[in-house]
């Protein structure tokens, strides 16, 4: 696998957290819910990391497109799906 595609796969990964860290957001009720709090703190933490990996090898302005086009995608997605 080369560095870029790396890339790519860590930035996918990092976009579906995000909608997990927006989804555990909504759910936290104002961090009052301990177990949506600690995912949201989680996955919001590596989703970063993971763009901050991701951009190494793509530009930001694509990249930061690409993840939160993703990410806000899956979270609308979600939030149908889920009523």
């Amino acid at each position: 696998m080369t560095k870029r595609s790396a890339a790519w796969l860590m930035l996918l990964a990092s976009a579906v957290l995000e909608a997990v860290w927006a989804t555990a957001l909504g759910q936290s009720d104002g961090f009052t819910r301990p177990l949506p709090t600690i995912v949201f703190a989680v996955t919001a933490t590596l989703s970063m990391i993971g763009l901050g990996v991701a951009i190494r090898s793509i530009p930001l302005g694509t990249a930061y497109a690409v993840w939160v086009g993703i990410g806000a995608a899956l979270t609308v997605g979600w939030a149908m799906a889920s009523g």
